[in-house]
């Protein structure tokens, strides 16, 4: 059984308020940081919601201080590091006993200056196709600041792939390279369930600086063409005001790291317990959604 008694999540985006739900429904104490420019949120009873500007990390300590709070998770759809530091150097003022930095998605570890060195704003965060980005430069500062990560790897969200996929637009599914290769698929209830059960059933020992891989479904993009009973369209880029950082998501698809198992390094799949969804064992009995079931097809 976990002793973390107290969370505070960072953000009430597409992860951060549902992880802030399936946290409320354990029956631990929760409190929402929210941006003062923010609209207002809506969450569970008992759920508290502080405004705070994120870059001040003397006022996000105080809050941190005031919940009595042991584990913070940071859902900023960020891909520049230096968004979390103040976010770190608050946890380490407040004594913090865990941190979980803002990536639910593709493997970033052996990534530095954000996930696969992508830069871009879609659908107006620093998100590239729901996946948040991550690297391994916010868990090396957490490192240096003494403070325990857990990381949490989720491949794409099914939730977003119409949109990213262009079938939104054009009806058709529209692909930049082969789209044969392999991506991990995971819907956003799985992955806030998943995160809320772990961090409340696993000992500190299971969950301090641990990767958690999972993986609610294996697909490839060509796949996605017949889920949405449309046609599969190859082209050499996307156009418009994001295609060149959609373009580069693609790219990375077809390298193989939309797989949750993938490793940089090597840059060959993992095995074993950093294979892509050995994650899913922690939550036995659990059934995973799949792409059709997250998107009623």
């Amino acid at each position: 059984m976990s002793i973390y008694k107290s969370f505070a999540v960072v953000g009430g985006g597409l992860i951060g308020l549902p992880i802030v739900n399936a946290l409320a429904a354990r029956n631990v104490s929760v409190v929402l940081l929210s941006r003062p420019e923010s609209a207002k949120k809506v969450v569970p009873p008992g759920v508290q919601v502080a405004t705070v500007d994120y870059t001040d990390p003397s006022a996000v300590a105080a809050v941190f201080k005031e919940h009595k709070v042991d584990v913070v998770l940071s859902t900023l759809g960020s891909y520049v590091p230096a968004a979390q530091t103040p976010l770190v150097e608050a946890a380490k003022l407040a004594a913090v006993k865990l941190f979980a930095p803002s990536e639910y998605g593709m493997p970033t570890n052996g990534f530095t200056e954000g996930a696969l060195g992508v830069k871009a704003q879609i659908a107006g965060k620093d998100s590239i196709g729901g996946a948040l980005l991550g690297s391994d430069e916010v868990p090396e500062d957490l490192k240096a600041a003494g403070i325990p990560s857990a990381r949490f790897y989720t491949g794409m969200f099914p939730e977003i792939m119409q949109w990213f996929v262009g079938y939104t637009e054009h009806g058709k599914v529209r692909i930049v390279g082969t789209g044969e290769v392999p991506v991990s698929f995971t819907s956003v209830p799985d992955i806030a369930g998943f995160v809320a059960h772990v961090l409340t059933t696993l000992p500190p020992s299971e969950l301090e600086n641990r990767e958690f891989r999972m993986e609610g479904e294996r697909a490839t993009l060509n796949d996605l063409g017949p889920l949405f009973k449309t046609s599969v369209e190859h082209v050499d880029r996307i156009t418009g005001e994001k295609g060149e950082s959609m373009t580069s998501l693609f790219a990375i698809l077809e390298s193989g790291a939309g797989s949750t198992g993938w490793n940089q390094v090597i840059r060959s799949e993992e095995l074993g317990s950093k294979a892509a969804g050995s994650a899913n064992a922690l939550w036995p009995g659990h059934k995973w959604l799949t792409i059709q079931e997250t998107l009623n097809l």
